[in-house]
């Protein structure tokens, strides 16, 4: 027997991500899009004529629903999809979660704060337990859950099963981020055709602290970041979809590649994410080829929830290098946010029959 549909609302709803959480949950079998809201300048309007829509078809019952603003009066559903510019996204966040809402955030706002879990669901699904001790510490009723920046869930991802398997020490990570990742308009084209931006602005500290607290430790109701150090560097380059990072990583116990190749291979994540509709069969792909992976090639695999890996091979400097990439505005963005909900509500989390 199926379970009812839950309605669920997306604020910044207009915006490049907000459009990307409406084409991934129209016909999702868990959630219903009832509500979409904005900045006071679209409420009151069709949302299909308060956005310009940038990609596909935009839905007919979507469009066709009146924007409203982002306030938690003027909004009835449980679960709260934030896609908020995060100069904005604080004060509007917690008035939901104090509010009765569930809040699934894309915006930094919240990310570092000790009692807000910041979830990859394969990789730290035990952090939700977090949203007890937040709902208990701020007397809220509902919650804040966020996922993280879009190159360090690449780069956490990949990881992952190199870090539980040999406990990584310290990393060099090289990041070349694709356009979409700017939002929509974003860069300018002739600032980025035929170059390399070499900055992001907070996009490296936000990738070093991040990983240390997706990769900490959970007991006892607060998470221990994990002891390694992280040194990254952010470049955007005239990509459309698709984040590579390059990662050299020294360990505890040095693996040899094929230890790693292994490693990967066996790598499935939380057992509690599998078969959750957003969750890809298979989370990491190794590719085994040395000009893989490739944006342009593999950056839908797993319907864009799936990160690719490749060229893992001895680093001089450090104990083994390697190459993750994964879309960042499904997998890095909007799509992590869908599935965080989807496991909230499996495990009982979300508060919603």
């Amino acid at each position: 027997m199926s379970r009812p549909r839950i309605p669920v609302a997306i604020l910044g709803a207009t915006g490049a991500v907000g459009q990307t959480f409406i084409r991934l949950l129209a016909g999702h079998p868990w959630f219903d899009i009832a509500e979409v809201a904005a900045s006071e300048r679209s409420a009151g309007k069709r949302y299909a004529d308060a956005t310009r829509w940038i990609e596909g078809d935009l839905p007919e019952a979507v469009g066709n629903l009146t924007v409203t603003t982002c306030d938690p009066s003027a909004v009835r559903a449980p679960i709260v999809f934030s896609a908020l510019d995060s100069n904005v996204a604080g004060e509007v966040e917690a008035a939901f979660a104090a509010a009765g809402h569930l809040v699934l955030s894309n915006a930094k706002n919240y990310r570092m704060e000790a009692d807000v879990p910041l979830v990859i669901p394969e990789v730290n699904a035990a952090h939700l337990q977090l949203l007890d001790v937040q709902r208990a510490s701020r007397g809220w009723t509902g919650g804040i859950v966020t996922n993280a920046n879009c190159a360090a869930t690449m780069a956490a991802m990949a990881l992952a099963p190199l870090h539980q398997a040999f406990g990584a020490r310290r990393m060099f990570v090289a990041t070349m981020q694709a356009v979409s990742g700017a939002g929509y308009p974003g860069v300018p084209s002739l600032d980025i055709l035929g170059n390399v931006i070499p900055f992001i602005g907070d996009e490296e500290p936000k990738i070093e602290r991040e990983m240390q607290k997706m990769l900490g430790q959970y007991a006892a109701g607060a998470v221990t970041g994990a002891p390694f150090a992280v040194s990254a560097h952010a470049n955007r380059v005239a990509v459309e979809n698709g984040h590579t990072v390059c990662l050299s990583v020294e360990f505890d116990r040095q693996p040899t590649v094929v230890e790693a190749l292994a490693a990967f291979r066996a790598w499935r994540g939380a057992p509690e994410v599998h078969g959750l509709p957003s969750a890809p069969d298979e989370p990491l792909h190794l590719f085994e080829s040395d000009d893989r992976p490739q944006p342009r090639r593999d950056v839908m695999r797993g319907r864009g929830m799936t990160v690719s890996v490749g060229r893992v091979r001895v680093d001089p400097l450090f104990h083994l290098k390697f190459v993750a990439m994964g879309h960042n505005t499904i997998r890095g963005a909007a799509g992590g946010s869908i599935l965080n909900a989807e496991l909230l509500v499996a495990t009982g989390r979300a508060g919603v029959a």
